[in-house]
């Protein structure tokens, strides 16, 4: 009811240019590889500091939301995410843009974006209370088999075979432990001082996907002055919401994933998008066509990425615990107009709370809009020579790397990464399970270390990780998750073989023929 008499109040004439303003901001600072939601909420914080607080809370929020799917620009026209919550996206997202479908990737990036939103904002307004409950059920034990969880993922994730998925995955799980221990304090494999903090996610992330794809643009630098044969269409909005209405099963386990991860803090978008694209890709009858550019896999993760934004503000709004990196610099935003979360929040700021909670309906429907309005000029990215494209995307990497601390070493760091992944796609290792192994590490490695020391306190290891309800659902996720993944390898094999054995008679036989 509150939420009712308070979301009018976000109508006013300069509420509105800040929603439309952050939207806009906010799409076109998300899709700057290493420009990172969590950045592009950060560096408008100070501006916010005259506003009145509702109204720099609602900047924040646009910019929160739209940054999330701005990235899916850069991760199917270029085959770069612009941030972590859109790795998934390059999957079937750039393989459409390669086959002359990039304005149809985007509209679908942000319509399901859109709806996504909606839907996290949606569990915001009505089921805050009983999930900040369930997320306070998540300790140690539960987000150390939540990250196994994401781990089985891994096999899933890659261009080739299983094997390959897992090596790479664990590749990513050993640099994620380089630098100091979070728990004890201990290093572990610092050959050199630029190792000493560890290896940064917008770097590494950089380094995995960009720079491997600007030695494939070199390689074609013979064919610079030659456009690609990429054109504007019309009826291509009306196509892609028929594909959205299409496949509701996408979009709505795409949500509840995204919910469901985004109320869970430390998680965020990028687990979400992940394990969005693998669920769907297990539950989908024609699993053989994801990775080549099939609707389905753009359409689950775009709305399981934005999905997480409303949950992730429930742990913040309610308790003051950040659901999201960015939902922690959104939770300076509230403490330097001297808000500070928790039932106070609802009782005595409650036209600030509501509000800004009405705004995030608002902003999605602005990021939507004015995503598709930004997708009709993606041929003019399409078109542009490589020797351009080489050009501007080696300095966005080098200055998104180097943004993050103000650090070469990150730059080196991310160039090295990039190379060794270069050489590795050439026998088809993929990308995406060696980010996924070095961001679940740090959680899986710290949420273990502390379990560990609450069941040296308690009844030991084995009573503390292998029994409570949460523990044993989550345990169970995780054996289906690998024993499907191993039925689908299976079945696609099989299939395969069929095929072979289906095409050997006919070309014998047309041979004969000859």
């Amino acid at each position: 009811m509150d939420f009712i008499t308070y979301f009018f109040a976000c109508f006013t004439p300069l509420k509105i240019a800040l929603m439309i303003g952050g939207a806009v901001g906010g799409i076109l600072l998300g899709a700057a590889p290493g420009l990172s939601p969590t950045m592009a909420v950060a560096l408008l914080v100070p501006f916010t500091f005259h506003m009145d607080p509702a109204e720099g809370l609602i900047l924040l929020g646009a910019v929160y939301t739209a940054a999330v799917a701005g990235g899916s620009i850069t991760a199917i026209l270029i085959n770069i995410p612009g941030a972590p919550a859109n790795i998934a996206t390059m999957f079937d997202g750039h393989p459409m843009a390669r086959k002359g479908k990039a304005e149809k990737a985007l509209y679908l990036s942000f319509l399901s974006s859109g709806v996504g939103g909606l839907f996290g904002v949606a569990v915001l307004i009505l089921f805050t209370p009983p999930i900040a409950r369930m997320a306070m059920e998540f300790g140690p034990a539960e987000l150390f088999w939540l990250a196994i969880f994401g781990v089985t993922v891994i096999a899933g994730l890659s261009s080739g075979t299983v094997v390959k998925g897992l090596y790479a995955g664990s590749f990513g799980l050993l640099l994620s432990c380089i630098g100091e221990n979070p728990v004890y304090g201990a290093e572990r494999f610092v050959f050199s001082d630029m190792l000493t903090g560890g290896i940064s996610i917008i770097p590494a992330l950089i380094g995995l996907f960009a720079i491997p794809q600007i030695f494939t643009l070199v390689e074609t630098i013979g064919q610079a002055l030659e456009k690609q044969s990429f054109k504007a269409q019309k009826g291509v909005l009306r196509e892609a919401l028929s594909d959205i209405i299409r496949h509701p099963r996408q979009w709505i386990m795409g949500s509840l994933i995204g919910s469901f991860i985004g109320a869970i803090p430390g998680a965020g978008g990028q687990v979400a998008g992940l394990i969005a694209y693998d669920q769907s890709k297990k539950m989908s009858r024609t699993p053989e066509l994801y990775g080549t550019g099939t609707p389905e896999g753009v359409i689950s993760v775009e709305s399981s990425n934005n999905a997480t934004v409303g949950p992730a503000l429930i742990p913040l709004l309610t308790m003051g615990i950040p659901g999201s990196p960015t939902a922690a610099v959104l939770l300076g935003g509230l403490l330097i107009h001297g808000l500070f979360p928790g039932p106070e929040l609802f009782t005595k700021h409650a036209d600030v709370a509501y509000t800004f909670i009405a705004s995030m309906v608002v902003a999605q429907f602005a990021m939507a809009i004015f995503g598709i309005m930004i997708s009709r000029y993606s041929h003019i990215v399409m078109n542009i020579p490589n020797i351009f494209m080489v050009a501007a995307v080696t300095i966005l990497c080098v200055y998104g790397s180097y943004s993050v601390q103000n650090s070469m070493d990150d730059v080196i760091i991310m160039f090295c990464l990039g190379l060794c992944m270069y050489l590795s796609s050439r026998n088809s290792f993929s990308p995406a399970p060696v980010v996924l192994g070095l961001i679940l590490g740090p959680l899986a490695e710290d949420n273990f270390s502390r379990g560990k020391i609450i069941a040296q306190t308690d009844d030991g290891l084995a009573s503390y990780f292998l029994t409570g309800g949460v523990n044993m659902i989550v345990i169970a996720l995780c054996a289906v998750s690998i024993g499907w993944s191993v039925y689908s390898e299976w079945k696609m094999s099989r299939n395969n073989v069929a095929r072979r054995a289906q095409t050997s008679p006919d070309t014998a036989a047309s041979l004969s023929q000859a």
